[in-house]
């Protein structure tokens, strides 16, 4: 009986010293060399796998997509990408300007694409933050009752202008959108500097009569500017989310990011319905925001993100003098600057 005792007690020991170190001296195989390589540059051998994984499947789209996608659109949708993923609010904004005085869209072309390009990128991050319990549904529901209705007004209004009053249509829309990316970089800088609080910390926020019918009035103003010039879903509202309730920062963003893809998608359907998407664009830019997203959040740790911001804001701000410029109107000469 004692002889199982034994053996039980040399396998205990064998398992607790491990494996038998190698012979010093021993020349290392091919295998052991790459398996210690590997786990010493795992970090690295992964973004490079990944890179040319999605670079070889990118380059199959192109191929099999013939001359509809354009590259020049995916890699500005890469840049816009890693600046949603560093920011997480604003970089969207920059799509319409981008398509108008880069790439020469027709402003109502431009800010149909832009919606429905935004639309589908804020799905899967709305998705996301509802699955976290980041949402405050009722406050998505009283937004969403103002904005859905007003967006589709809004884009019923400019289409109205269009087949009645010929390119009356871009003036009005250069000086919609400049006037918007202006208010919307003002808003950005103040939405950056305003601190949360110790007391932003509640989940679920009562709420009265008065701050049901100024939420329901604030998404209808959002949804009618959001139809016509397809900016400030995000920054218009997180702005008074944040100054307004007193929920936690996670509750304020996925709240926030949930009713613009509500409001988006509402949007997009308008717009396709009267024609003003362009569908290859469309799926050009979502082939290179989508990596240019992963890239961004991957790297905010490391970026000075209030600078960025800020920066970022400056960028709206010069890109809508530029569209109030093309309209004739110059709004630094208005100001005697």
């Amino acid at each position: 009986m004692a002889e199982p005792a034994v053996t039980l007690a040399a396998e205990s020991a064998a398992i607790a010293i491990g494996p038998a170190p190698a012979i010093v001296g021993e020349p290392m195989t091919f295998v052991h060399k790459t398996r210690k390589l590997i786990r010493r540059r795992r970090w690295p051998i992964f973004w490079i796998g990944g890179g040319l994984g999605c670079a070889l499947a990118y380059l199959i789209n192109y191929l099999s997509a013939g001359a509809h996608l354009d590259p020049k659109l995916s890699l500005t949708g890469v840049v816009i990408g890693v600046l949603i993923g560093l920011t997480g609010m604003g970089g969207g904004a920059l799509m319409t300007p981008i398509l108008v005085l880069l790439f020469g869209y027709p402003p109502t072309l431009a800010v149909g694409t832009d919606v429905t390009y935004s639309a589908i990128t804020k799905v899967f991050g709305g998705w996301r933050h509802l699955s976290r319990r980041n949402v405050d549904l009722r406050i998505v529901m009283y937004l969403a009752l103002g904005s859905v209705p007003s967006t589709i007004i809004g884009v019923g209004v400019i289409n109205y202008i269009k087949h009645h009053y010929g390119d009356t249509v871009n003036t009005i829309m250069f000086r919609s959108i400049g006037g918007a990316l202006v208010v919307v970089s003002v808003a950005l800088v103040i939405k950056t500097l305003v601190k949360i609080d110790r007391e932003h910390s509640a989940e679920n926020i009562p709420l009265s009569s008065l701050r049901k019918a100024m939420t329901v009035l604030l998404g209808a103003t959002t949804g009618f500017v959001v139809g016509l010039t397809s900016v400030g879903s995000g920054t218009f509202l997180g702005l008074f989310l944040l100054l307004c309730y007193p929920m936690l920062a996670r509750r304020i963003v996925g709240t926030d990011v949930f009713h613009a893809a509500i409001l988006l998608g509402a949007t997009s359907l308008a717009q396709l319905s009267i024609g003003n998407v362009k569908g290859w664009a469309v799926a050009s830019l979502l082939l290179g925001s989508i990596p240019g997203v992963v890239i961004g959040s991957h790297t905010t740790a490391r970026t000075p993100e209030r600078l960025l911001k800020v920066c970022l804001a400056s960028v709206l701000f010069f890109s809508g003098l530029a569209l109030l410029n093309k309209s004739g109107i110059n709004l630094l000469h208005v100001l005697h600057l």
